[in-house]
């Protein structure tokens, strides 16, 4: 029997949408450089493209591999908050996974979670809330609308999870002049950004 993160790889791997626990709410994964998975996963969502989502990694390391153009400020504060329920909104001048950077190709969002099951996956996906365009964030698998459940090709239940979707930080001026602001509230302590990448603006 295949451990949880080889069932999950090998259905990226596919072309395929899967259903997951995250460390903050369900979510929607895929191959964030196949056009018709992302596709997919937006008309299961009924979300209209182009519209951004985070790349996630599932290790540090590998999120700071493939991100190879950061500067060593940037990567040093994303060594500090990661993982955990943060989005990291980043600039992007390698142009890396466009599907995912909806109208604006030089900004990245990365996602890297804190989460035992899919811990040893070590291929990024396209990751999005498992809800409809608009709708509430799901806590329970039993939360997710139905009709995305009946059409993801993998599902995993984790169980009942926090409910409160990760803090969105922009850093994109963070290497230059140590810039930061969150521009979505969320399951970070604003406490633990201030500790770890200075003054900066926190609503």
């Amino acid at each position: 029997m295949s451990s949880p993160a080889a069932a999950f790889e090998r259905c990226i791997a596919a072309g395929g949408v899967v259903l997951f626990p995250a460390d903050t709410v369900y979510g929607l994964a895929c191959d964030p450089d196949n056009g018709e998975a992302v596709a997919r996963l937006c008309a299961i969502k009924k979300r209209p493209p182009p519209k951004a989502a985070a790349i996630m990694f599932f290790a540090v390391e590998d999120a700071l591999a493939s991100l190879s153009a950061l500067g060593e400020r940037t990567r040093a504060a994303l060594a500090r908050l990661l993982p955990g329920g943060l989005t990291a909104l980043l600039p992007n001048p390698e142009r890396r996974f466009p599907l995912a950077c909806g109208n604006d190709p030089s900004t990245i969002g990365l996602r890297v979670p804190r989460l035992a099951l899919l811990a040893d996956v070590r291929r990024p996906v396209l990751q999005s809330s498992a809800n409809l365009a608009g709708g509430p964030d799901s806590r329970r698998l039993s939360d997710v609308p139905e009709e995305i459940r009946a059409a993801v090709d993998l599902g995993f239940d984790g169980g009942e999870l926090p409910g409160t979707p990760s803090t969105v930080v922009d850093l994109r001026g963070y290497e230059a002049g140590g810039e930061w602001a969150v521009v979505r509230a969320g399951a970070l302590d604003p406490a633990e950004l201030a500790v770890a990448l200075g003054p900066g603006s926190v609503p």
